[in-house]
């Protein structure tokens, strides 16, 4: 389904710059930009896949990978075609590196009733990059919550203030995934970006509109793992976000254009936790590589595991009714109590 986009201005000359992601892509009339499915037609701006969904799954909301929000419920998700970025290393290619304008119609009142036949808490907008087809997830977010859902986008952030501002009051949180530390040197090769500032000031404005930030960073052995960017990032991170907001380092696997690569060893990862810890950041994680000790939530001021992980399964769950420490009271800052499911 064709829809005008809201995010876009004209350009002079039958030309439209969009507005949605910060390549900021000036397209020529018949033309689109770098993701495709925003496409000038007849000078304005139109998102081709409106609600032509390639994906659609209900999963654990660790999954996303969210630790502090809603543990333990489940997420409706939801994904259409193409990215914004072109990451040599991506997980998702069969529909982030699409080109072909189809998917399944569901409308917005559709996915929302699908997200509750399905037994789920709210609707992550996931699978390929949430900016390009906003319009559509800002849809659908209105009507989830009227339904009671939360919404949730995973994102590699690279978007626009003015999208931010549209998220206000309906995205609930969010997810952003660095790649490489945010390094410039890596995203301009690996990632087709000139640099990660944007993604920073996303962030920013995110922290301002109120919503829930999680962080995640892809730490990729060789070429992503420069403790010297780890260090930079997580010292911004705790002082722009705060030093509760959670960074989940993330184990890198071999895939797409990158199939020659080495998984990124424990001890990599282990190094950029340690960076974190002393840069003052309080719940620091590593992810996608199920029982370590450090996919569990500890208690900064005492050190107690509050809750105990393994993989997308919760094993443990320590705190209070108003998600404190049990052994020294102090409050852990996790959005949902208590969770559905353990084990």
């Amino acid at each position: 389904m064709i829809k005008e986009a809201r995010f876009w201005k004209p350009a002079g000359g039958n030309k439209v710059e969009c507005i949605a992601c910060a390549r900021l892509c000036k397209i020529p009339e018949g033309s689109h930009g770098f993701c495709f499915i925003r496409q000038n037609r007849h000078g304005k701006l139109y998102l081709a896949n409106y609600g032509l969904l390639d994906a659609m799954q209900v999963d654990p909301i660790e999954k996303k990978p969210f630790n502090h929000f809603m543990p333990g419920s489940y997420v409706f998700g939801i994904g259409t075609s193409s990215c914004n970025l072109d990451c040599a290393f991506c997980q998702n290619p069969d529909m982030s590196k699409k080109r072909e304008i189809n998917g399944k119609y569901v409308s917005p009142k559709r996915a929302v009733d699908l997200a509750v036949e399905n037994g789920a808490k709210g609707i992550a907008y996931t699978y390929n990059e949430p900016t390009i087809f906003v319009e559509y997830a800002l849809d659908v977010a209105k009507l989830a919550h009227k339904k009671g859902l939360y919404n949730v986008f995973v994102t590699n952030g690279y978007m626009t203030k003015e999208v931010v501002q549209a998220m206000k009051g309906l995205v609930d949180a969010v997810v952003v995934d660095f790649k490489g530390n945010g390094e410039q040197k890596f995203v301009n090769k690996f990632i087709g970006i000139v640099s990660s500032e944007p993604i920073k000031e996303a962030l920013l404005e995110m922290k301002n509109v109120g919503m829930h930030i999680e962080i995640t960073d892809l730490v990729i052995p060789g070429m992503g793992a420069s403790l010297d960017a780890c260090d930079e990032l997580t010292r911004w991170i705790h002082d722009n976000l705060g030093p509760d907001t959670p960074i989940q380092f993330t184990r890198f696997y071999p895939a797409y254009k990158m199939t020659d690569y080495a998984e990124t060893p424990y001890e990599t990862l282990k190094h950029h936790y340690d960076i974190a810890k002393k840069n003052g950041l309080n719940y620091v994680y590593i992810g996608n590589m199920s029982g370590n000790r450090y996919e569990n939530t500890y208690c900064p001021k005492c050190g107690e595991l509050v809750i105990g992980r393994y993989g997308l399964n919760m094993t443990e769950w320590k705190l209070d009714k108003d998600n404190r420490c049990p052994s020294c009271k102090n409050t852990i800052p996790i959005v949902g109590n208590p969770p559905e499911r353990l084990g």
